[in-house]
């Protein structure tokens, strides 16, 4: 029988400080190779961007194996000039988040040449065998111009010898949502590759002509909003395959056919992964025999793009934040049970209420609903998507063997992609102190030896 495909890096956490990074050169990149820079330009936040402006960055890194061969000097130096040249297109993001002048209340994204992306090459005494993300923690630039700046890169040289490189990503997500920005990254990795074997993706649409008046919407105050990693946190990585999530999808079918349910849920691949990994994580955290606060019920959130959904739909390389948020809501005894029917169908609901807010009046109410929410229950945020195709983003060297959303470890998030194993299954980043982490591989390994079981027993 098949066993649960679990991905993380061995190890624990120890007591000593993390090894120290070395900062061999910053440089500011511009986005103008050659020629004139692009001309300045102010970009005005709609909601959807200021939603974000409390949060913190986002920050990804990419792990990369070099051969023992590798010229790691004309690696980097094509890594700036292929920086220069994507940066051109997506000029916005090399400048700034600012309030607009004359206002107290609205916000835009402002670029004038001479602004560029902060680029650093460093190098890191230790190796990666960990799953504490504080050891990985310096492998990721810090935005630079308090916070305000909207994107940085860092480009770090591992032991032994160089042969192996990280590749750290800070951006501002008030700026750009995760499609836009990996759209970004994969115009990176298409102009350092030369695009030898990949088509480059197409420009980024910046036009914000294109979305309605009413988005445009003053933003009074802003808290932001501060996450202090856990002393003790881990960030492993657990994979469904493709055969998995079939599985997932199976049992949520014969489940609610013995309920007499119909139509069962729409169980997508994407639906099978969070009913699935929610559960595990709501077992995995919940004490056993405590007393359930609230009305008894947890949530989910995650992302649903409203690219598409917009009227008229927006194109699909719009520069900026276009997602709204769904929100999935279960009994806590369910997921506790190891109900997925009942976790599958909270987030397909989720999904089509999401979907149906779209281009109504509840689109500037999601502040309110959110608070409202986390005041009510517990609330397990996703980030990432299997969309993003972080796996593919070759930059002349070869595909990353690892990817993380480091900053999860800070929110608390689950972290969310495709299996790096490219056979259609996902893969999801899971933050959680040791004790809870030990209790998390338990129930993922026990929820998947009874996926087997039962599809084996049908």
């Amino acid at each position: 029988m098949a066993m649960a495909h679990e991905e993380q890096r061995a190890g624990a956490p120890t007591s000593s400080p993390p090894p120290r990074l070395r900062v061999l050169d910053t440089t500011l990149v511009p986005p103008s190779p050659s020629g004139s820079p692009p001309p300045e330009c102010s970009l005005p936040l709609t909601i959807y961007d200021t939603f974000w402006l409390p949060f913190p960055p986002v920050e990804r890194l990419f792990l990369y194996r070099l051969t023992p061969d590798a010229d790691v000097q004309a690696i980097l130096s094509n890594l700036k000039l292929a920086l220069s040249r994507a940066i051109h297109a997506f000029y916005p993001l090399a400048g700034r988040i600012r309030l607009t002048p004359g206002t107290s209340d609205r916000y835009e994204l402002h670029y004038r040449p001479g602004d560029g992306v902060t680029f650093t090459v460093a190098e890191y005494g230790g190796g990666l065998a960990t799953d504490d993300p504080r050891a990985i923690a310096p492998l990721v630039p810090a935005l630079p111009a308090g916070g305000a700046a909207v994107l940085a890169l860092q480009a770090t040289l591992l032991p032994p010898h160089r042969c192996g490189l990280a590749v750290g990503v800070a951006v501002n997500h008030a700026a750009v949502d995760g499609s836009a920005s990996t759209h970004f990254l994969h115009s990176w990795a298409a102009a350092a590759a030369a695009c030898a074997h990949t088509n480059s993706p197409p420009a980024p649409v910046i036009d914000r002509s294109l979305l309605p008046v009413a988005l445009f919407q003053p933003m009074p105050t802003i808290n932001k909003m501060e996450f202090d990693m856990p002393a003790r946190q881990l960030l492993a990585t657990f994979t469904l395959s493709r055969e998995d999530i079939q599985r997932v999808k199976h049992a949520v079918a014969a489940e609610a056919a013995r309920r007499g349910v119909a139509p069962p849920p729409r169980c997508t691949s994407l639906v099978s992964t969070l009913g699935f990994v929610w559960s595990c994580h709501h077992r995995a955290t919940t004490t056993p025999g405590a007393s359930t606060d609230g009305d008894g019920r947890t949530c989910l959130l995650f992302s649903i793009d409203h690219r598409s959904r917009m009227s008229p739909p927006l194109p699909d390389k719009y520069l900026g934040n276009c997602v709204g948020p769904a929100l999935a809501v279960a009994p806590k005894a369910a997921l506790a049970a190891g109900d997925l029917l009942s976790a599958c169908a909270a987030v397909t609901a989720a999904i089509d209420e999401a979907v149906s807010g779209v281009r109504t009046a509840s689109m500037g109410a999601w502040t309110d609903r959110l608070r409202e929410v986390a005041a009510a229950m517990s609330m397990l945020p996703v980030a990432g998507s299997p969309r993003f195709r972080v796996y593919e983003m070759d930059l002349g060297f070869g595909r990353p063997e690892k990817v993380d959303i480091v900053s999860v470890a800070r929110t608390g998030a689950l972290a969310l992609a495709e299996s790096r194993r490219g056979d259609g299954g996902m893969e999801v980043g899971v933050p959680l102190p040791p004790d809870d982490m030990a209790r998390f591989r338990t129930c993922f390994a026990d929820a998947i030896a009874g996926l087997h079981a039962r599809r084996d027993m049908s």
